[in-house]
């Protein structure tokens, strides 16, 4: 069967499937950086994607994130007959169920034979957090933008894998998914530790830990906090080894 023409809106995604089902992928968005070197046609950003540039690469499937990808623009593409698979992921065992319907859409074997290693790495790495989950819990706030300051909410990707690796959201409960929160607001509600990603909003040493002084700030990599995809089978380790820097009570290895 011949390997379908696949376009990715979603940066995790296409990582995924251009190490899963090579020539698979047709185009991309200009933030889709991994895996290092990827020489597709460049379609945009993720949120202004060249629909007309799609559809004249005549695509079997276009793969979008209903999160990350703007209702508007797929339904444009649908409108021209392509077909969009679009992913929900708001947990870990979602994240797996997701990247095997996408994997299977894009011609991938997904069963036990000829499974990608990348996805049995990262099924064990998980399956290890939840064989060996931490004594001990910490709390947390996470933003993920600032100007103005806005934080991981109820029902996030990324709160749930902070979550399985002992760090408890203090803003899980509010009714908006990414609430914008002032940042005194975020100083007084006594987080154990501030987790501060590179993406979307790139926080580093000098932009971030200095508008929490006195609190221990853990600097995490975006990709293995936000991405669901290889770096699936690092996240739990990588993860740690920042919370660790940051907060000397974290566990060690989860125990």
């Amino acid at each position: 069967m011949p390997v379908p023409r696949v376009v990715s809106l979603v940066p995790s995604l296409t990582e995924a499937v251009a190490l899963s089902v090579p020539g698979a992928l047709v185009a991309a968005t200009d933030w889709c950086e991994r895996p290092a070197g990827l020489r597709v046609t460049r379609i945009g950003g993720t949120k202004n994607p060249d629909t007309d540039r799609i559809i004249g690469l005549a695509p079997d499937l276009v793969i979008a994130n209903e999160e990350e990808n703007r209702a508007p623009d797929l339904s444009a593409l649908r409108r021209a007959g392509v077909e969009v698979l679009v992913t929900e992921v708001r947990s870990v065992p979602q994240a797996f169920d997701e990247l095997e319907r996408v994997l299977r859409a894009c011609g991938a074997a997904v069963g036990t034979a000829g499974r990608p290693r990348w996805l049995d790495e990262a099924a064990r790495a998980w399956s290890e957090v939840a064989r060996r989950p931490p004594e001990r819990r910490t709390t947390a706030v996470v933003p993920v933008w600032r100007r103005p300051w806005t934080v991981l909410g109820r029902d996030t990707f990324a709160g749930d894998v902070l979550a399985r690796l002992g760090v408890d959201n203090l803003y899980a409960a509010h009714p908006e998914r990414y609430p914008r929160v002032p940042v005194d607001e975020l100083r007084a509600a006594g987080p154990g530790v501030v987790v501060l990603p590179d993406e979307p909003y790139r926080f580093s040493a000098d932009d971030g830990p200095e508008a929490f002084p006195g609190l221990p700030c853990a600097l995490v990599s975006g990709r293995h906090l936000t991405w669901y995809g290889p770096s699936l089978a690092e996240a739990p380790q990588v993860l740690r080894a920042a919370l660790r820097a940051a907060h000397q009570g974290f566990p060690p290895n989860g125990a």
